[in-house]
């Protein structure tokens, strides 16, 4: 009788997950389903007559000084279409401002400018690129924000600028191609990027609703005409992913938002090490303050459901699962939906593999392991979802 009722009381733990994990499961297939129609790739290009003078370009700056030398370097390599490169420095105490300097000493179009003190209610990021954006010519017809950790091909601007208007974009954010070096962060960073491929549609699909929007504020072109109808980053003055809440914003006013593949033109060094990545990055990657209560909630359920839970179960299924039958029971439909997600995440390293440069990592064959970090990187993002930073990039906040 003990053995029956053990059988009985597995039986029910697994269709309780099989109903908690199929409705996910299918959200998840409608989404990877749509790969196949994404728009590829940007491409660099070279600028063309008509480009001339057509993009400001914004970086806000607190204290970069080991890693802001690669853009300004890929910077001064864009061409005519740029019409001017503003660094807006929040009181760097590093060296920041000196090595702008140096650059606008090489380049006329680099100018260095200190933001005003920084007003309640408003975090560092955006309160520097609305300062920018103040301060940036009118006679642009794009503003193009740019991160200090980026490293930019040459002909970046120009194929993001002819991409967007062939396309038809107001605002158009790139993802970039990730840099690792470190054994832990190759094992750890592709399981956190999964999250956010997870949630969203792919990169290169337009995507229906403003809600479900995506964006990167590491490289982010809008039309200068729509950031002054939305007030600059005033919508996302408060909002640590000022990049999506204020991309849902301007998709919510009815203006085409895109966010497409940037691995062949730019490339990224976010955070040094697995420790750094878990802090930094992790903290931000729930999108919260970009998301209303229900649809987070939403997120963390598909998550728990797809990411989290497969290599969970399955490694309870052969730690300690009793011999199962060949019959159709929900313990056997449980392990084989299991390793169904687990085959999926392995296959999608394959997809995410160009987004990763490896060349000189250490451990880079950490990678193709990194669903191993699954349940941790889920475990990630519930940890952030419900507490707000309270220090950010040197900042403190109340």
């Amino acid at each position: 009788m003990t053995n029956d009722n053990a059988l009985i009381a597995e039986s029910a733990i697994s269709l309780l997950l099989l109903l908690i994990q199929v409705p996910a499961t299918a959200i998840l297939f409608s989404r990877l389903l749509k790969g196949p129609r994404r728009h590829p790739p940007i491409e660099p290009q070279q600028p063309t007559p008509e480009l001339l003078g057509r993009v400001s370009i914004v970086v806000p700056t607190l204290n970069e000084a080991l890693r802001i030398s690669p853009l300004l370097a890929g910077l001064s390599q864009q061409s005519y279409e740029v019409r001017e490169i503003m660094v807006v420095d929040s009181k760097s105490s590093d060296g920041t401002p000196d090595l702008v300097k140096a650059s606008q000493q090489k380049d006329p179009r680099f100018r260095l400018m200190t933001d005003d003190p920084l007003p309640s209610g408003w975090v560092g990021r955006p309160w520097a690129l609305h300062n920018g954006f103040l301060y940036s010519s009118e006679a642009s017809q794009w503003f193009l924000g740019l991160d200090a950790d980026i490293q930019p091909h040459p002909g970046l601007v120009a194929g993001l600028v002819k991409t967007a208007e062939a396309q038809g974009y107001d605002l158009v954010s790139l993802s970039p191609q990730f840099i690792l070096k470190y054994p832990g962060e190759c094992w750890l960073q592709p399981a956190l990027l999964m999250t956010l491929l997870y949630r969203f549609d792919p990169a290169g699909i337009n995507t229906e609703q403003p809600e479900r929007v995506m964006a990167n504020g590491q490289c982010f072109l809008c039309r200068r005409s729509v950031l002054a109808a939305v007030g600059g980053y005033s919508s996302a003055s408060n909002s640590f992913c000022d990049d999506v809440t204020l991309a849902r914003n301007i998709a919510i006013q009815g203006y085409k938002v895109g966010f497409l593949d940037g691995a062949k033109v730019l490339k990224v060094r976010m955070y040094e090490g697995a420790m750094e990545t878990w802090k930094e990055w992790g903290r931000s990657l729930d999108l919260k303050d970009a998301t209303s209560r229900s649809q987070l909630w939403g997120d963390l359920w598909l998550l728990a459901s797809v990411q989290g839970l497969p290599l969970l179960i399955v490694l309870t299924f052969l730690l300690m699962s009793p011999t199962l039958s060949y019959s159709p029971t929900p313990p056997l439909l449980l392990l084989g939906l299991n390793l169904f997600l687990l085959v999926i995440r392995f296959a999608m390293l394959i997809a995410i593999a160009p987004s990763y440069d490896r060349t000189n990592a250490k451990g880079s064959w950490l990678f193709w392991l990194s669903p191993l970090a699954d349940p941790l990187a889920v475990l990630r993002i519930f940890l952030s979802a419900f507490r707000t930073p309270r220090e950010w990039r040197g900042r403190k906040y109340i």
